[in-house]
Order: C-alpha cells, then structure tokens, then sequence
C-alpha cells in the first residue's frame, strides 16, 4: 500500500535551510524534511549532481511503503534504493513520465524530522 509521504518540488533557488546530500555519485542540495501540512521539500541540483534529468526538472510525490524491494520490483528504476538516513530506504521510479519516490521506513514524521535535523547538523561547516 502506498501513503502520502511528501512531495518533492526541484529548484534553481539556494534556500537558507537546504543541506547537501550525497549518495555515491549523486549529490543534491534538500530542505529538511518536517512535519508539517504539506510534508514539502525543494530539492536543487548543483553542476555534476550525477541524477537523470527528470528528477531535476519535474516535481515528485513520495510514497510510504512496506515493502521498497516489492514496489520496485519491474519498474523503471531512476536510482537506489539507498539508505540516507538509519531505518530509511528511498528509490526513485518512474511511471508514465513522472518520477515517484518510494520510501520504507517505520519512522514516525517527528522521528524523521529530529533525524534528519541530527544528521544535517553533522554536515554543515562551521
């Protein structure tokens, strides 16, 4: 089953919240992930950020599933899955042109939230 996680919107605009996330060879710039209304996260994509155009040009919803390694299972698979964070599993897909994030975690939104916050703060130069 597939529930609303959030929904991912690329951006040439630097945000002041933004952080660098790097995956292998793929980096991109993201605001962190809070537990709010909407669950929106602008995603902007430095020169040589190593991701398939779409991702870049065109918005994604995010999925919670069960399963990760089930729902990907025949579909046209973009990148990952990778584990950016602890108890965290992301793939991005592909279906009929559009890009579709599916998470698997058994985190909670205000969970992921301090998380991802901890995580980020370990990246920021001081």
């Amino acid at each position: 089953m597939r529930t609303y996680h959030h929904y991912g919107i690329p951006t040439e605009e630097e945000r002041k919240d933004e952080t660098l996330v790097e995956v292998g060879r793929f980096k991109f710039y993201s605001t962190p992930f809070e537990a709010n209304k909407w669950h929106i996260q602008w995603h902007r994509f430095p020169e040589g950020h190593g991701l398939p155009e779409l991702i870049t040009k065109v918005p994604h919803i995010a999925f919670q599933v069960d399963d990760l390694d089930a729902e990907i299972e025949g579909a046209k698979i973009l990148f990952g899955p990778y584990s950016p964070l602890p108890g965290y599993r992301v793939a991005m897909i592909e279906e009929q042109g559009v890009p579709i994030e599916l998470v698997e975690t058994k985190l909670t939104d205000e969970e992921l939230s301090l998380l991802e916050q901890k995580e980020f703060d370990k990246r920021k130069p001081y």
